[in-house]
Parts: structure tokens; C-alpha cells; sequence
């Protein structure tokens, strides 16, 4: 077992840099060097990195291909813009070093395929950083969906629906690439968040798969007006013609006849949500209501009752969270961004597979691309590829941990 894990970050923007600062806090971590495109951030990354922990030297580059032939990195995390996702982690791997990806769809299925035969090739694995599923209230979902609360599980549901116009607008003046993206694309291109914790509730990639999709994109209008408001009729980005359709839709077919709905909605006006749906033959959950019912344990018939009553309870609760809330939540995105990692690391000091592997990666990523095929031909079907080569069938479940997501290791929590 690594006592410490030496770690170079690739993509020190925004996310970079507040992952750089997170992984710093972890007394098992060290950050040996970065890297950015962009010299200033690159620079600046170091030199944070440096004050958070007096007395080391941290090396900063433009290169990636300079920091991931270093001898003194275990790991690389990939915090990078999408479309450089799946070239960093084929070259991190064939360094010998763990790869971590952060969110975000593939631009062809290609290069999911790449990620999958470089890991077969060098045995070096992968993680998807989909923090999402290490959530509070998708923990305990996930528990009771393996308690079998929900009886058979039918259908999921779940999306992106935040309103990233800003972000998106000024994307040329931040450096932010999502801009390109939605001028020159138009699919699902953010499905991980919803669909990484649905992978899990259905047994995905382990004793079931996804099969096929279709996908179905709305006219584009929301970014346009917001651009025109922001920036006036008259800039150069009011003329541009935004091909990403407001509000896309995809739903999923799953080999033993489950159904998962995914939504992409970045573009209105709208309050923040994941929208999550679980559905099963004994009870139904609603993220938008913080609710749930179980028929037979709620305590009124056909009436909603609050998801908090669960997650609020040790008896449903899942028990890293029980764990994490006891020792002190910390980290982003209510702490789930600390778990993921933690995760992370923990699986490189062990030299175990991550509990989102490369296949569950793959799968994630490859949506992206399949539904901007499937748009483009009016909704058609589009089969997805089977990255686990028929290894789904009987592929059993990840290394046992507590950050495991294919069961609940009761006993690692000594309950």
C-alpha cells in the first residue's frame, strides 16, 4: 500500500484549481505538478500549490506529455476541456500512471473505445470522477434500491438542468469551451451526473447494459436572447448560429427492459436541479419534491412523504455518508466532490480498480456522441456499443470498499 500518493494535475482552470486545493488537504496527497495551455494559470497553479504547502517544489507546464513521463507520479487527474479528456488519459495510462477523468460527454465514440483498449492493453486503470454518485441523497437511494425498498426497479430519470448562460456567453472571454461546443454540436452533452448514479442503481456494465437511445433536441432560443440582452444586438455573437437545442432529451433502453430519461436544459431560465426519478414496483422517489413513496412503509396511503425521513436515518441511510457527516462533511458540491476523490486515491494506494472503472466511464461518455447521431437523424434508435465485450454478463462487482458503489459493505463501517 502507497503511504502517499503523488499526483500531477492536467487543466488548472476553474475545476482544476479548486481540485488541486482539495486534494491538498488530504495529508496522504502530493501534488508534483501541473499543467494548462495557458502559461499564466499553469504559473499560478504552482505557485498556490507552493504556498498551501511550504517547503515543497511543485512543477508547472504547458506540455502534458513533460508531466505525465515524470517517475514521481502515481496518478493523473484530468481536469481538462472535454475534448482533450480521452488523448490525456490514453497517455497517462500508457506512463503507467492511474488516470481520473472529470465530467464530460466524448466527441465520438472512438475515443471512448481508445480509453477502453489502452486500459486492456497496459492493465493501468481508469476513474470517471462522476462525484454525483457520491452524493447524500443518491447514497441512500442507492441503498434502499439494494435493500429492494423499491422492489424491481423500472425506470430512472434524471438531467442537467442548470442555467449556465452566463458561462456559456462569455466563454471566449474566460477561456471556457462550452461556447464552441453549443455553436458547432447539438446532443447530450452532460449526461454523467444523471446518468452515473442511474448506471449504479441499475446494475450497468455488471449483470445489465445500455442498449440502445434516441434523442430528441428543442429549437435553440434561450442563449441567443441572453446574448442579445448581455452583449446587444449588434455584437458579433448575437449573429452566431447556436446549433445545441434548448432542451434535449434522451431516453435509454436497458437489456432486461429497464427505462432511464435523460434531460440537458442549460440554456433558460430555471432553478438548479438533477431532476432524479426512481420508479419501481413498490415505490417511486422525486427529487423535485424531496419526496418519496414506498407503498406498505409510507405512512399514508398514495401520499408523498419526505425523502429527509430517509436520508435524516441511519436505518436507510448509506453508511459512508453516516461515516462522513460523524468525521465532518468538507469539500465541494456538499462534500461529494471530497468522497469521489477520496475514492480516487484510496484505490491507487491499494492498486485496486476504482469503483467507476473505465467501462463505466466509457458508457458515460459515449452517450454524448450517440445522441448528437440520433438527433441528426430525426430520433432514430442508435445502438450503444457494449464496451465490456460481453463481459457485462457476468462481470461481478468492483473491489470492496467503502466508497464501493456496486453493494454496501456493511461491515467495513463496523455496522
Amino acid at each position: 500500500m502507497k503511504e502517499i500518493v503523488r499526483i500531477g494535475i492536467i487543466g488548472m482552470s476553474g475545476r482544476g484549481s479548486g481540485t488541486m486545493q482539495m486534494l491538498l488537504s488530504m495529508p496522504d496527497v502530493e501534488i508534483k505538478a501541473v499543467c494548462d495551455l495557458y502559461p499564466d494559470r499553469a504559473e499560478k497553479a504552482k505557485l498556490r500549490a507552493e504556498e498551501l504547502r511550504p517547503g515543497t517544489t511543485v512543477a508547472a507546464y504547458t506540455d502534458y506529455k513533460r508531466l505525465v513521463e515524470r517517475n514521481d507520479i502515481d496518478a493523473v487527474v484530468i481536469t481538462s476541456s472535454w475534448d482533450a479528456h480521452g488523448y490525456l488519459a490514453v497517455a497517462a495510462m500508457n506512463a503507467g500512471k492511474y488516470a481520473a477523468i472529470e465530467c464530460g460527454g466524448a466527441c465520438s465514440t472512438d475515443e471512448c473505445w481508445q480509453i477502453v483498449r489502452t486500459y486492456e492493453k497496459t492493465g493501468v486503470p481508469c476513474m470517471f470522477l462522476e462525484n454525483c454518485n457520491y452524493g447524500r441523497q443518491e447514497m441512500t437511494l442507492l441503498r434502499l434500491i439494494k435493500d429492494n425498498l423499491f422492489g424491481e426497479v423500472v425506470h430512472v430519470q434524471g438531467g442537467y438542468e442548470h442555467d449556465l448562460r452566463h458561462e456559456i456567453a462569455y466563454g471566449h472571454e474566460n477561456r471556457h469551451y462550452r461556447y464552441d461546443n453549443y455553436l458547432n454540436r447539438c446532443g447530450e452533452f452532460y449526461p454523467a451526473h444523471a446518468l452515473g448514479p442511474m448506471q449504479k442503481y441499475l446494475n450497468i456494465n455488471r449483470g445489465n447494459r445500455m442498449l440502445t437511445l434516441t434523442s430528441m433536441a428543442s429549437k435553440a432560443r434561450g442563449l441567443h436572447e441572453f446574448i442579445v440582452k448581455s452583449k446587444g444586438a449588434d455584437s458579433p455573437y448575437a449573429e452566431a448560429d447556436i446549433r445545441q437545442g434548448d432542451i434535449v432529451n434522451t431516453l435509454i433502453k436497458c437489456a432486461h427492459g429497464e427505462t432511464m430519461l435523460l434531460t440537458h436544459d442549460t440554456t433558460l431560465p430555471r432553478p438548479y436541479s438533477r431532476a432524479g426519478r426512481v420508479q419501481g414496483t413498490k415505490g417511486i422517489y422525486m427529487e423535485d419534491r424531496d419526496s418519496i413513496y414506498i407503498e406498505g412503509l409510507s405512512p399514508n396511503h398514495d401520499q408523498w412523504q419526505s425523502f429527509a425521513e430517509y436520508y435524516n436515518n441511519s436505518e436507510y441511510e448509506h453508511p459512508l455518508w453516516t461515516e462522513f457527516r460523524t468525521s465532518g462533511v468538507t469539500g465541494g458540491h456538499g462534500g461529494m466532490d471530497y468522497l469521489v476523490m477520496r475514492a480516487f486515491v484510496e484505490s491507487v494506494q491499494m492498486g485496486v480498480e476504482p469503483p467507476l472503472d473505465v467501462y463505466d466511464g466509457a458508457a458515460l461518455m459515449a452517450i454524448t456522441p450517440l445522441s448528437e447521431e440520433s438527433i441528426a437523424m430525426g430520433g432514430a434508435p442508435v445502438a450503444i456499443p457494449d464496451f465490456t465485450d460481453g463481459k457485462w454478463i457476468k462481470r461481478g462487482p468492483a473491489p470492496k470498499s467503502k466508497y464501493a458503489l456496486d453493494t454496501v459493505n456493511f461491515d467495513l463501517f463496523g455496522v
